[in-house]
């Protein structure tokens, strides 16, 4: 296994561009777009110029609003290159969510898409600063973001106050190559370079603060687990503005010169023909995008012959997916991961060799050069394995802190330098990690401790269920109940009645959901996270309608 880099993100490209300068490093299907690593990196110095040229200074930050674009990848790198701290911005915020972003993340640029799934993003930006249209390029002066100073549309239409991308590239060649190295040469590889919200299910979002040595040796050995190598091709489908998309996805690829393949949004179609015309040979994405494209009607046509691994995060795997993915996609090397933004984010993770009963029962075992132990929640000692208890991790992984956010740093990373995730975790004899559910998810029914994993994976069995979701729901009598969020397959007429039966004598009683909802789809995160808080609303509108 690969020892720890001590190189910056530009510097990683530049290795691989020397090494590889004829292979492909990125392809976008849809666009038509393909190129190499000598390509690749020349467009991030061009575009590291321009943003220089802008005046954007090393440990500023710069903001990005946008799908998966090709703008989106050379920037992640142009930043890596010049030293500005590139703040992700999901793609499904409205007003009031960018302009608390912008503000906490003091983000002097803002590079954005001109529109997302039907949306004007330039709209949005209108309504928390209405300056724009009568302010000049570089120099906006706005009462609600005092910071804000130059805003970029990714876009061929000019708008008031805006540059294009193309603006950018052409003041680029005002700064020297010599201008460049000297920027280069003033960044370190423990630098911040890298700033993501966390997705804000509980609270304000914070931002997460990341460094070249965070994301580059995490890239490196999620690439590792994977087995990737110069000859593989990887189709990323997953958000750029998430860990998964911008670590496990690009700077996986790049740390070993793997070609990109690359939607600029998940369809299912759109992955499988890519998949399939592009040969790749790995794939990214939740297990709602895995259950999509084993399901769309599109599969038998385009069902992949290339595929030999990937990643699935984000939540666990029922056992019939998985098994699907590996059988029928014949992703046989397919790994999963687990993390947190704030440990960069990859802790754990399956191999390519782990037999299908680890993938789908645990997140795999512990990276290289990274600490595990799992701790008593009440008092902070170390159980023994088999015992659930509070994950914690220490290492090179550990997020810099919360921008702006001392308090919540000392809550999350104690004297002793362990993350503390909140996740409940039981770790076996041969280091393997479960993820029993999250601290504050764990339901306490009438004094017993119940997890809501253990009854999804009992509830996938039943035939006609295609995705399960349990919670805990307030009860006078027991202090919690059990509710299950259930989406059925096409056709099915399964009823509250049929799912109990099937219940009754195979888990304990008080196991027994006592609320059944069936449902079409679960809310959201856009990196494609089930937001439990909200299925808790939803919950307590449904008990009040039905009790």
């Amino acid at each position: 296994m690969s020892s720890l880099l001590q190189m910056t993100v530009g510097e990683l490209l530049e290795k691989q561009a020397e090494m590889y300068p004829n292979h492909e490093a990125m392809v976008y299907p849809e666009l038509k777009l393909r190129k190499t690593y000598r390509e690749f990196n020349d467009m991030a110095d061009n575009a590291a110029k321009g943003l220089m040229a802008l005046g954007v200074e090393k440990g500023e930050h710069l903001a990005i609003w946008s799908d998966n674009k090709p703008e989106w990848l050379v920037s992640q790198f142009a930043t890596g290159k010049m030293g500005a701290v590139l703040v992700t911005v999901n793609t499904n915020y409205r007003a009031q969510e960018l302009e608390y972003l912008l503000k906490q993340s003091d983000a002097t640029t803002l590079i954005l898409a001109e529109e997302f799934k039907g949306t004007s993003y330039v709209d949005i930006l209108k309504e928390i600063c209405p300056e724009l249209d009568s302010s000049i390029k570089g120099d906006l002066q706005s009462d609600r973001l005092p910071l804000l100073k130059n805003v970029i549309v990714l876009s061929d239409k000019e708008y008031p106050g805006c540059f294009s991308w193309q603006d950018i590239i052409d003041m680029g060649r005002s700064i020297s190559s010599e201008q460049l190295d000297q920027r280069k040469a003033s960044l370190s590889y423990k630098d911040v370079i890298n700033m993501q919200y966390t997705s804000g299910t509980t609270g304000f979002p914070k931002g997460v603060m990341l460094s070249h040595y965070n994301i580059v040796n995490n890239g490196n050995q999620v690439a590792d687990s994977m087995k990737l190598t110069e000859d593989d091709r990887l189709c990323i489908p997953v958000p750029f503005f998430h860990c998964f998309g911008c670590v496990l996805g690009t700077m996986a690829a790049v740390a070993k010169g793997t070609t990109m393949v690359i939607l600029e949004q998940f369809n299912a179609e759109k992955v499988l023909k890519a998949v399939k015309e592009e040969r790749c040979t790995g794939l990214h994405g939740v297990p709602t995008m895995f259950i999509a494209e084993l399901n769309d009607p599109s599969f038998g046509k385009y069902k992949p012959d290339t595929l030999r691994t990937g990643i699935m995060a984000g939540s666990t795997c029922p056992m019939e997916v998985m098994k699907n993915v590996m059988n029928n996609m014949g992703a046989e090397e397919i790994t999963i991961a687990y993390g947190q933004t704030e440990s960069s984010p990859v802790i754990t993770q399956t191999r390519t060799d782990d037999p299908i009963e680890r993938k789908v029962g645990s997140v795999g075992r512990v990276h290289p050069n990274v600490e595990l132990k799992v701790v008593d929640p009440a008092t902070g000692e170390e159980i023994e394995q088999g015992i659930p208890g509070e994950l914690c991790t220490r290492g090179y992984l550990v997020m810099e802190g919360y921008y702006k956010n001392e308090e919540a740093t000392a809550a999350a990373i104690d004297q002793d330098g362990w993350l503390h995730t909140g996740d409940i975790a039981v770790m076996d004899a041969e280091g393997y990690v479960e993820i029993t559910g999250r601290m504050k998810d764990m339901i306490i029914r009438g004094g017993e401790n119940i997890y809501p994993r253990e009854i999804e994976e009992f509830l996938y069995q039943y035939p006609d269920v295609l995705d399960v979701q349990v919670i805990g729901v307030p009860d006078q009598k027991y202090g919690e109940e059990i509710m299950a969020f259930i989406i059925t397959k096409d056709n099915s007429e399964a009823s509250e009645q049929d799912i109990r039966t099937f219940c009754d004598g195979r888990i304990s009683m008080h196991k027994i959901p006592k609320y059944i909802r069936f449902t079409d789809e679960y809310p959201m995160t856009a990196s494609g996270k089930i937001q439990k808080f909200k299925l808790r609303e939803d919950a307590m509108d449904f008990i009040n309608t039905h009790s």
